[in-house]
């Protein structure tokens, strides 16, 4: 088989990189996704305590006790902004995607064109 034209094997390693973008974003949204829902639980679980309960948070590699209400407030905090943050990756994750998508059509038209007639590009 011929070598590719340079235009190609630039295009081709876009697509690679977009793919691992499309990775990366993934994990990372499984990640977010992650630490909300154990924020979650964790808002959940001090629903059902009292409000005079004696709770602490950890801070750094130490626990320091605090006021029920004050940790709720900084959960409650941190899961709106898990929240913003999970869907700002999803929106990334969309674009890349769609980008892919454009760009293996691109590519395959591209090779399909560089085949000799008569034989088939396996899909």
């Amino acid at each position: 088989m011929e070598e590719l034209p340079q235009q190609l094997r630039h295009q081709i390693a876009q697509f690679q990189q977009a793919q691992q973008q499309a990775q990366a974003l993934t994990v990372q949204k499984q990640q977010l996704e992650l630490a909300l829902h154990e924020t979650e639980r964790a808002v959940e679980e001090l629903d059902k305590l009292e409000p005079s309960a004696t709770v602490y948070k950890s801070v750094g590699g130490i626990l320091i006790k605090a006021g029920r209400d004050d940790v709720k407030k900084e959960l409650t905090e941190r899961k709106e902004t898990l929240d913003l943050r999970v869907k700002t990756v999803e929106r990334q994750e969309g674009r890349v995607i769609e980008r892919l998508r454009e760009m293996r059509d691109k590519l395959q038209e591209a090779l399909k064109s560089r085949q000799p007639p008569g034989s088939e590009m396996p899909q």
